[in-house]
């Protein structure tokens, strides 16, 4: 009898299936650990960087041209105040750009992958506001130097109104639409506030 119970107590512990992946997941839509999510918001971030230091670099390269241009002496002290303002915002978004690359460097192995995801999703951010600053600036003074004063101000006024409307606006709209999972939309915003605690016990990749 005894060898009979402890048969079925043996047969009960080898029925019992460990906990599954699935079920240490966070009911966010995806099938993965807390780390791969890292990883592929990471990668995400890597991606639009790239896009926008490409137009960093491109006004950036026009501005330092246009010092170099014969009507270069023709600006008057607003342009050229302009000018400079232009140039440090440039320097600033190069820097801001490549600040995610540093902090990578820096804490390499360190297993705080989450951490430095919920960084770089904030510098990503500081340098789109440059972007926008400078992509507003460069416009107002081609249209100043190129027409008058008053066309810059129109342009000036013209361009910051697409750029909130395209940046700001538009994706803060997209995220009120219907059809999305309340759960992921959640999440999302969960991990952009820094609200969900890294993974101690699993060791983030680099």
């Amino acid at each position: 009898m005894r060898s009979m119970n402890t048969a079925r107590h043996a047969g009960q512990i080898g029925s019992e299936s460990p906990p599954s992946r699935r079920d240490e997941i966070p009911a966010d839509g995806r099938d993965e650990t807390p780390n791969e999510r890292s990883d592929r918001n990471w990668n995400d971030i890597l991606q639009e960087l790239r896009v926008a230091l490409t137009g960093t670099q491109l006004i950036s390269g026009f501005l330092l041209a246009v010092a170099f241009q014969p009507r270069f002496e023709d600006l008057d002290d607003y342009q050229l105040v302009l000018y400079l303002i232009l140039v440090g915002l440039a320097g600033l978004a190069t820097v801001i750009g490549l600040a995610p690359v540093t902090l990578h460097r820096t804490l390499f192995r360190r297993q705080v992958k989450e951490r430095v995801v919920r960084t770089g999703n904030r510098l990503l951010i500081a340098h789109l506001v440059v972007v926008a600053l400078l992509v507003v600036g460069v416009t107002s003074l081609v249209f100043d130097f190129a027409l008058d004063r008053t066309a810059g101000l129109v342009a000036l006024a013209v361009g910051a109104v697409v750029v909130v409307g395209l940046w700001f606006v538009l994706p803060r709209m997209q995220a009120a639409k219907d059809g999305d999972d309340e759960s992921v939309v959640a999440v999302s915003h969960s991990d952009g506030e820094g609200g969900r605690q890294p993974d101690r016990e699993a060791s983030a990749r680099s």
